[in-house]
Parts: C-alpha cells; structure tokens; sequence
C-alpha cells in the first residue's frame, strides 16, 4: 500500500467521496426512519387480539396472512436480489421507470420494515401482561394502550436495535451499485477504475464507512443515556429532608 497514493487519491477525488458518503447516509437515514414507522404499524397490527368469532377474525387473519409473507419474503432474500427485482423487475413487468434514488429509498425502507417488524412484535410481548390487563380495565381500547401505555416502553428498549439497523443500512446500501445508486461504493469503483488502484481507492472507502457507522453509534450511546436519566437522583434539600426520630418527634411537638 502506498501512502502517496491513498493522499493524491483523496486529493483528486475527496468531492465523489464525499458525494458518495453523503448519498449513502441520506438514503440510510431516510430508509431507517421510514422502516421503523413500517416496522411499528406492523408490530401494532399483528398483536391486534384475534376476535373468537365473525368477519373481523376473517379479516384479522387474512391481514396477518399478508404481513407474515412481506416479513418472511425480505427477511429471506439478499437485498440485493430485491433491489434487483423492485427496480429491473418493476420495469419489464409494469412498465414502470423508477427513479433511482426513490426505488434505493423504497428498497432500504420495506427491507428495514420487515427486520423492525419483528423488533417491534417482540417488544411489544416483552411488555408485562399487567398494563394490558389494566388499560382495558380502564376502558382503553387495542389502539389507545398501545399508544399511552405500550408503545413509550417499546421504542425506548428498541432504540438499542433501531441503531443497529441504522448501522447495518449504511454497509448494505453497498449492494445498490447494481442499479446506478451513485452512493459510496458506486463512486469508489469509478475512482478505482480510473487510477487503476484498487487498493488504496477502498481502503479509503473503508475508513469512511468506519466513520460513519462509529459516529451513528457513539450520536445513539448519548441519545440512550439521555433517556435514561442521570444514575444518581439526589433529592433537592428544601423539599425533601430527611429527619432523625428525635428531630421529627419535636417538629410534632412544636405543631401541637
């Protein structure tokens, strides 16, 4: 490995590097968050109680039917097989002319969804049966506990899995080369094949998708602390003291 050549390569090529990273954070980003709200619905839905009886329990079955399916066809298959399928597939069959950075969106999205979806089914369970058990005594409904009582707990215990997700989205837009995605590894291939050195050209790639995952997961680690709380609660002194029995039997004295 040359040094001279890892420096003149990021001194002729650092904007299609940057270029590059920056697509892939933003289609990663953007597939996340739109994965996580699938992923959230989803979970929702499939712990929908089954009613013992009539249309709604048809109705209820044949939905988790098809959401079974979508979580079980994108958690099988390579996303790089569903990229391309969605967006050469999409094209001979319907006649569809996707844009590139729209169908990257919307592969990373459904394929986010259906890893969260699963995340979130489980988050959901791991809640104590109690607090279901009390919303409905209180009159609240499926929709209503999940959002006030359930859903608050959950998104917290899974932030720890969104940011892997997070995390995995930025190394597996990769695979979106095969459709012209000009994202990180895309413009490092340019890069190679014109100086024709292959090493140094992805060896800088390395160490910014390094940076980037690092950065996401050491931004999360301080986004988890803040939701915790500090460790330590001390009490505030003037609204709270605590009293030995002596001093407490006289403040009652004093107020008799």
């Amino acid at each position: 490995m040359s040094f001279e050549w890892i420096v003149k390569i990021i001194s002729t090529n650092g904007p299609m590097f940057l270029r590059g990273a920056g697509l892939t954070l933003l289609i990663s980003m953007i597939g996340t968050i739109l994965g996580s709200i699938i992923g959230l619905l989803i979970g929702v839905v499939r712990t929908v109680p089954m009613p013992e009886r009539g249309i709604k329990r048809i109705l209820l079955k044949v939905i988790n039917a098809i959401l079974s399916a979508y979580i079980a066809f994108f958690r099988g298959t390579p996303m790089i097989v569903q990229a391309m399928v969605i967006y050469y597939g999409s094209a001979l069959a319907f006649g569809m002319d996707m844009n590139v950075l729209g169908a990257a969106i919307f592969i990373v999205s459904i394929n986010t969804g259906a890893y969260m979806a699963e995340i979130v089914r489980g988050g959901i369970i791991s809640v104590d049966k109690g607090q279901f058990e009390a919303a409905q005594a209180i009159g609240m409904n499926h929709l209503q506990t999940m959002r006030h009582v359930v859903l608050p707990q959950v998104i917290r215990n899974i932030l720890p899995a969104t940011g892997n997700e997070f995390v995995i989205n930025i190394k597996d837009t990769s695979v979106l080369n095969v459709i012209s995605v000009n994202e990180l590894f895309f413009q490092t291939k340019s890069v190679a094949g014109n100086n024709f050195r292959y090493f140094e050209s992805f060896f800088v790639a390395c160490i910014l998708y390094f940076i980037m995952t690092y950065t996401v997961t050491k931004i999360l680690r301080y986004i988890e602390k803040k939701l915790d709380g500090p460790e330590n609660y001390n009490m505030i002194a003037n609204q709270m003291q605590v009293q030995t029995p002596e001093e407490a039997l006289k403040h009652q004295k004093e107020m008799i």
